[in-house]
């Protein structure tokens, strides 16, 4: 059997019926918990956070890295980013995500095209 959304092969017993489709349990997962860069209670909680010091606000070797691509590059496609810090589509997604609701980045729009870059720029 295979995914409907993603078309990965199933084991046998390990897929999931959600609306209607056959899905693999990382996508079920995605479809769960879709990404939203815009949250507005996300950013409200990282700010809470960052008031109660740096252990709470630490950020992962990758996302360290993701900011520096953008401090060197002074804003980047979010296809060219993925290729320079090597992960997925959708992994990219989710520590833009994260660093979106950190107010570590943003996007803008440069000369028609939509980039990522630091929030401070």
């Amino acid at each position: 059997m295979k995914c409907d959304r993603c078309g990965e092969r199933i084991p046998a017993g390990e897929e999931v019926v959600y609306g209607g489709k056959t899905l693999c349990e990382v996508c079920y997962m995605h479809t769960l918990s879709p990404l939203r860069a815009c949250d507005p209670w996300a950013v409200r909680g990282a700010q809470t956070l960052s008031k109660l010091g740096q252990s709470y606000t630490s950020l992962s070797e990758m996302q360290e890295n993701i900011l520096k691509v953008l401090r060197e590059t002074g804003g980047i496609t979010a296809e060219l980013l993925a290729q320079r810090v090597a992960l997925s589509k959708y992994e990219l997604e989710r520590q833009l995500a994260t660093l979106r609701h950190m107010e570590k980045i943003r996007g803008k729009m440069q000369d028609g095209v939509k980039i990522v870059c630091l929030w401070e720029d």
